[in-house]
């Protein structure tokens, strides 16, 4: 019997090792899974790289990792919102490393990662500092830019209700990043705001399906 749901949010992060890179859905608060990020921080794995649309701020989810000192690396598009001071300070002293990648192309290189693409070339970037020590070409009349996948070994990703086989649902715009980042790693663990009998979730309401998916955990204060 496939049963992919665990009992804590601990349960879910505790073989996350040194050295991971783990993807962090999430678009500022919507859809960002705060449950594993604690629990992480709690288990104290280090020299982390997180992917993800920001560097997290007020020190909590991704702020609270970098505030301890567990993350190496961060890949992301907005790393300075308000209240991102853990990033700020870490960075201006160079402890913490930082790759700048836009929006879109995060994205799209998050979701070749899922579907197989070795690689692929964008106009986004192009003739600009991220462009530096990338190969381009002119395609169509119109400089573009090579980039590659983004693999992980885990993506963290909140999700609105899952089942026992690991099929997921979303909320509006908790959906976000999601989708793509439980396709691109070895490992996904879904927190959910709920868990739900088998068949109850509308196949064709189904966003994630249950194959992509290797953890489901009830979000901390949920109701099971």
């Amino acid at each position: 019997m496939i049963n992919r749901i665990v009992g804590s949010t601990a349960e879910a992060v505790a073989d996350i090792e040194d050295g991971s890179t783990i993807l962090v859905s999430g678009f500022g608060g919507a859809g960002l899974p705060t449950s594993l990020l604690d629990a992480l921080a709690a288990q104290g794995a280090r020299n982390l790289t997180i992917v993800s649309n920001n560097a997290g701020s007020g020190g909590i989810g991704i702020a609270k990792l970098v505030l301890a000192g567990q993350v190496r690396k961060v890949v992301c598009s907005f790393p300075r919102q308000p209240g991102s001071t853990a990033f700020d300070d870490l960075f201006r002293a160079g402890k913490l490393e930082l790759e700048l990648v836009p929006q879109g192309t995060l994205a799209e290189r998050i979701r070749a990662a899922g579907a197989g693409i070795g690689a692929f070339f964008t106009p986004t970037g192009a003739g600009t500092e991220l462009a530096k020590g990338k190969e381009s070409r002119i395609l169509n009349g119109v400089e573009q830019v090579l980039e590659f996948p983004i693999h992980a070994d885990y993506a963290l990703i909140k999700a609105g209700c899952g089942d026992r086989w690991g099929n997921l649902t979303y909320r509006r715009s908790g959906r976000n990043f999601g989708p793509l980042m439980a396709t691109a790693a070895r490992c996904t663990i879904a927190q959910v705001r709920q868990i739900v009998e088998l068949g109850d979730l509308d196949p064709e309401n189904i966003i994630t399906p249950g194959i992509y998916v290797k953890r489901v955990v009830l979000e901390d204060g949920a109701a099971s």
